[in-house]
């Protein structure tokens, strides 16, 4: 029997690198792993609607580093800097909280140059959309013809899955343009997921974008 593999795990040490990076953790795993697992879901709700792509934690013996990459900078920043402030200042509350130590924290933002290129920012549009109660099979053909206009990606898949338009019954729709490659190790293929809240329940957002393939002279 096959199984389904999240392609970001699938090519830990290959094209991707970590999430998270920890230097110096000897004895502190326990620790370090829940700090980061609190940490990343906290931002995860705390930065929804801001289109982040993803949220990358560096943690050394001094310094804890957060790299939050998102399409709309400004928007997480805040005017001269309020927003990253603020931002800082509740992880840092929220840790006292779980009664972690933690370093010197900084907040680094950094753009997103292609939002339509990025599963996470797309995901997000899809599920914003769904939102505001457009129907979703256009939302689904929209987002697939938005996503491959753009020269870098080769192939897009969406999966919505939930009450769609209402039903009683929930189901899975799914939508492909171009191709997805997931058995392809060095296959650029960025995935996410994301939920869309409605008053008939929660719709389930999956979102697999190709840019192509990864080889060592690229790099």
């Amino acid at each position: 029997m096959t199984h389904s593999v999240h392609p970001y795990s699938h090519r830990l040490g290959i094209i991707r690198d970590w999430k998270s990076r920890w230097f110096g953790a000897r004895g502190k795993y326990q620790e370090y792993l829940k700090t980061d697992i609190t940490l990343r879901d906290y931002l995860d709700k705390r930065l929804r609607g801001l289109y982040v792509d993803s949220i990358d934690m560096e943690r050394g013996e001094k310094l804890y580093r957060i790299i939050i990459k998102t399409s709309r900078p400004g928007m997480v920043i805040g005017r001269s800097g309020e927003g990253a402030t603020k931002i800082k200042e509740d992880i840092l509350k929220k840790m006292r909280k779980i009664k972690v130590s933690i370093p010197e924290v900084k907040v680094d933002v950094e753009e997103v140059k292609d939002p339509e290129a990025h599963s996470g920012i797309v995901a997000y549009m899809v599920a914003e959309a769904l939102e505001k109660r457009m129907p979703f099979r256009r939302i689904m053909k929209q987002t697939v013809e938005k996503v491959m206009a753009n020269k870098k990606v080769k192939g897009v898949r969406i999966n919505l899955s939930g009450r769609l338009g209402g039903a009683e019954m929930s189901r899975r729709e799914t939508i492909k343009r171009g191709q997805i490659p997931l058995q392809t190790l060095r296959a650029d293929v960025d995935f996410a997921r994301e939920k869309a809240f409605l008053p008939y329940g929660v719709i389930g957002v999956k979102v697999w974008i190709y840019r192509g393939e990864i080889f060592e002279d690229n790099k």
